[in-house]
């Protein structure tokens, strides 16, 4: 197409619009990674970020860097106590759903899953550490576990690829 150039950064129009879908990262420990999770939060409209745990925090010349400035426009909080959080989340009417291959775990692209999600109730999203993945007792305070199908021979994929495919899945139900 003669016509199709890409968008300057002044000519994009970000949306105000965020999706009833809120982020535990607990124990991502890498800045790297915790500044492309602000930017993906960003990015798909998020409702919060909480860091978690071990989690890196800002300010962070890493998470700076890769954030692009996006940790600047995301609501985010801190929180040392995981469980207590997700508690309190559950307790608000989320529901609770871990991001883990467990032998439970329903694919993230199944009908089950879309059919396990109410259009009303709000979702708390759990990502876990990108050496043991989510934790044992944040598996049990799950009403749901999902994963995305893997067909090579690796069992886990970085933690903000998953997580960018897990907000398509989930926030696309919302439109």
């Amino acid at each position: 197409m003669k016509n199709n150039r890409q968008l300057t950064h002044k000519e994009h129009q970000p949306s105000k619009n965020k999706f009833p879908l809120r982020i535990v990262a607990d124990n991502i420990t890498k800045p790297g990674n915790v500044g492309s999770l602000f930017r993906l939060c960003d990015a798909m409209g998020i409702e919060k970020l909480y860091l978690c745990g071990d989690t890196a925090i800002p300010p962070n010349a890493k998470i700076n860097k890769t954030s692009r400035s996006t940790e600047k426009h995301v609501d985010y909080e801190h929180h040392s106590n995981t469980e207590d959080l997700v508690t309190k989340l559950k307790s608000a009417g989320y529901l609770i759903a871990s991001l883990e291959i467990t032998t439970t775990s329903i694919a993230i692209n199944s009908p089950s899953f879309v059919d396990a999600l109410d259009d009303n109730q709000p979702v708390c999203l759990i990502l876990g550490s990108e050496n043991t993945g989510v934790n044992q007792a944040l598996l049990n305070l799950s009403d749901i576990t999902t994963h995305i199908p893997m067909h090579g021979n690796n069992s886990s994929m970085n933690v903000i690829s998953a997580a960018s495919i897990a907000c398509y899945e989930i926030t696309r139900r919302y439109k």
